[in-house]
């Protein structure tokens, strides 16, 4: 294997490890951590948004010569997860449909849809970063280090808030873990595209990225904000918004890391 292979792996390695931000919350109560949540949900509403709008879809134009073919795959990728949202509740329906109040209970408690669309749109966007991070060494080792170091820093806070959004859509903290760190193996997948495809894939990122903002703005707006409204109380609402503005703050003070 080649110097700059290995690099690329160690690299794309490290960013996996870092969905396993989960672990420190074994050491928390349930209680504590539901009622936490409702402000790492809101905290990731702001960074789904910000991420889309800040970095993705910005980074979309300027690589697509065609603005409508940027505008298109942005379309596409809501649309596609809206199908896939529709997909996962009718399946869940039919799996779970019951009449007695025991069962009916019972599917309340369940993991909602949201959970399996936020791993789906994350596996999307780590196998993105992983393609990102292949390209970036095979420019010199040097940008593919500093890549590297803007995406780990655009990985904490995401990480963060898609732990909390699986813990809120029903999943266990262990399950929310290692379903979590699955998602985040796909970078590795990401990575091995380019050492197998090589350079060439390049030209299709902007593509993908496009398709990622779609879906961040589908699950951000139509899945997380309705949960947020679920929250009563002034107090509460406030907290939310600052929690969304921090966010947002977060995703735009990354820029500066950007390469």
């Amino acid at each position: 294997m080649s110097t700059i292979a290995i690099y690329a792996f160690l690299s794309v390695i490290i960013v996996s490890l870092i969905s396993l931000v989960g672990l420190f919350s074994l050491s928390f109560r349930q209680n504590f951590l539901k009622k936490i949540t409702f402000l790492l949900v809101s905290l990731s509403v702001g960074a789904l948004f910000g991420d889309a709008i800040i970095h993705l879809i910005p980074e979309a134009f300027n690589e697509i010569e065609n603005a409508s073919t940027a505008s298109l795959a942005i379309l596409v990728g809501i649309m596609l997860f809206f199908v896939l949202e529709k997909f996962i509740r009718w399946n869940h329906s039919h799996e779970h449909s019951c009449e007695t109040d025991e069962c009916k209970n019972k599917q309340n408690e369940e993991v909602h849809p949201m959970g399996p669309l936020i791993l789906t749109s994350d596996a999307i966007h780590n196998m993105i970063d992983g393609i990102i991070i292949g390209v970036s060494y095979f420019i010199s080792i040097e940008v593919g280090i500093a890549t590297t170091v803007a995406i780990i820093l655009h990985e904490i806070p995401q990480e963060i808030g898609h732990f909390a959004v699986l813990i809120h859509s029903g999943y266990s903290k262990l399950k929310a873990i290692l379903f979590n760190f699955f998602s985040s193996l796909f970078a590795i997948l990401g990575t091995a595209i380019v050492f197998i495809f090589g350079e060439n894939i390049e030209a299709h990122i902007p593509l993908l990225i496009a398709f990622a903002a779609g879906g961040f703005l589908y699950i951000a707006g139509s899945d997380l904000v309705p949960e947020l409204h679920k929250t009563p109380g002034i107090k509460k609402s406030l907290l939310q918004f600052i929690a969304i503005v921090i966010g947002i703050a977060i995703m735009f003070a990354l820029l500066g890391f950007e390469i």
